[in-house]
C-alpha cells in the first residue's frame, strides 16, 4: 500500500472505496500507511444489496447481473467515485469462502474488483478465485490483487 499512497501523493490524486466481502479491510490497508489522509477520501463498506444502492449502484445492475458480478463492482467503483468526488474508486464484490442466503446467485469463492478511473472514464478489472482457509487471509488475497492491479494500470 505504501507504493499506492506514495503514487497518489506524486500525483496529486485521490481514492474512495466501496467494500463489501473485504468489510473496509482494502481502506484499512491504506490508512495504515503513513500520509495516507492525503490520498483517501472516502470509504464505504456495503455488505446489504439496499446499502450499495443507497449509496449509487443501480438496482437494475443488482437485479440483471447479481451482487455478485464486475457489473456491480464497476458500478460500486464509479458510485464511490462520484459520491465522494475523487480521482479513482475501488468496488469490491464477491464471497469469501461463504454461501450467501440472501444472494445465492454466484461461486463461493469469487470475488470482482473495479478500479475506476474519473479523468479517463475506464475501469481496471479482475475477477479472483480466494483459495485460503480464513476470511482474514482471503480479504489480504484480495487486497494484494487490488494493489497489483492499481500498480498496473495507474
Amino acid at each position: 500500500m505504501q507504493e499506492i499512497v506514495k503514487k497518489l501523493i506524486e500525483k496529486n490524486k485521490k481514492i474512495s472505496t466501496m467494500e463489501s466481502c473485504t468489510g473496509g479491510a482494502l481502506a484499512s490497508a491504506i490508512t495504515d500507511i503513513e500520509g495516507a489522509s492525503e490520498v483517501i477520501e472516502y470509504s464505504a463498506v456495503t455488505y446489504s444489496n439496499d446499502s450499495k444502492i443507497k449509496m449509487g449502484v443501480s438496482k437494475e445492475t443488482i437485479t440483471n447481473y447479481s451482487v455478485y458480478s464486475i457489473e456491480t463492482a464497476h458500478d460500486m467503483a464509479k458510485a464511490i467515485t462520484a459520491f465522494s468526488n475523487a480521482d479513482y474508486g475501488v468496488g469490491i464484490t464477491g464471497k469469501l469462502n461463504r454461501e450467501d442466503q440472501n444472494n445465492e446467485i454466484g461461486d463461493d469463492k469469487t470475488v470482482y474488483i473495479s478500479i475506476y478511473d474519473c479523468e479517463k472514464n475506464k475501469y481496471y478489472d479482475s475477477v479472483i478465485k480466494v483459495t485460503k482457509e480464513t476470511r482474514k487471509e482471503n480479504k489480504q488475497q484480495v487486497i494484494e490483487n487490488v494493489k497489483e492491479l492499481f500498480l498496473k494500470n495507474v
